[in-house]
């Protein structure tokens, strides 16, 4: 019939994400004005686009776009469950707040605007498509999502990878982009670089013993950035790498295929953890 709209499209088939994972992956059927549950999301002429899931979210959701003839198509999404290092601990062992120091806090309140405002610089070029190396060499020494909780009182998601490795290892751009912030030490995460990778997504490179770039660098992926060191509030040499989308922390993991060597470290840390619970046991 003449001027009748066009039928919708529904996907049968649903997308099947991990949670804290960053997605990166291409629509059946190409269009514009991409959206997951209504936000906004990275979408290329070709149909791909990139999107983070939420370490917490829930387990369903809906990507909804317009087709290049006019329909309006969805997409179901599976968000699967992760199981997360929880490691619970007695009320006791939780670190006592300390007397209020305005220095401290004004100081803390101006680093925290300083990234902020470093995130929110975004280049349209799509640095991400490229295919993700590690960072650094070294021993992964933490994991993304593991969380201590002191009685009830849950502390920081650990929303990171580290890796662990001798101070001056040289840590590499895992893609290209742009500097957007190389400065310290600040308070909590030392000598810190924040690159854009384009379209929303940047990364992060705390306790850095070196910085060998500066704002507005466009680095190429395998460039020595800075130095592995122990800055900030660090408990050793090691690279704590941090992925955002928009606002969402997603795993650096996720930018590798399963069964790489990242997948194999990460079963081998959760490995020790639960042979060094086990010993406890045993001990007591």
């Amino acid at each position: 019939m003449a001027g009748a709209e066009p039928r919708p499209l529904d996907v049968p088939a649903p997308l099947v994400v991990p949670q804290g994972a960053l997605v990166r992956g291409q629509l059946p059927v190409p269009g514009r004005d991409l959206t997951l549950d209504g936000r906004p999301v990275t979408l290329l002429a070709d149909g791909r686009f990139m999107l983070g899931i939420d370490r917490d979210a829930p387990p369903t959701a809906t990507l909804a776009w317009i087709t290049n003839d006019g329909r309006n198509a969805r997409w179901p999404v599976v968000v699967e469950a992760q199981p997360w290092q929880i490691d619970r601990l007695p009320a006791r062992l939780a670190a006592a707040p300390g007397p209020p120091d305005p220095v401290a806090e004004a100081r803390r309140a101006a680093e925290v605007a300083a990234v902020r405002a470093a995130r929110a610089e975004i280049t349209p070029w799509p640095f991400w498509q490229a295919r993700a190396q590690l960072p650094a060499d070294g021993r992964i020494s933490g994991v993304f999502g593991s969380q201590r909780i002191h009685g009830e009182v849950k502390a920081n998601i650990h929303a990171g990878l580290d890796i662990a490795a001798p101070a001056g290892s040289p840590v590499k751009a895992p893609l290209p982009g742009i500097v957007r912030l190389a400065q310290g030490p600040l308070m909590l995460e030392g000598n810190l670089i924040i690159i854009d990778h384009g379209q929303g997504l940047s990364s992060a490179y705390l306790h850095l013993s070196r910085i060998d770039v500066k704002p507005g660098q466009i680095v190429r992926q395998g460039e020595v950035i800075g130095a592995i060191g122990t800055t900030g509030r660090s408990t050793g040499p090691h690279l704590h790498w941090a992925l955002t989308w928009q606002d969402v922390r997603v795993n650096p993991a996720s930018l590798f295929p399963p069964g790489t060597i990242v997948e194999e470290t990460r079963a081998a840390y959760f490995a020790r953890l639960e042979a060094e619970k086990a010993a406890k046991e045993n001990a007591k």
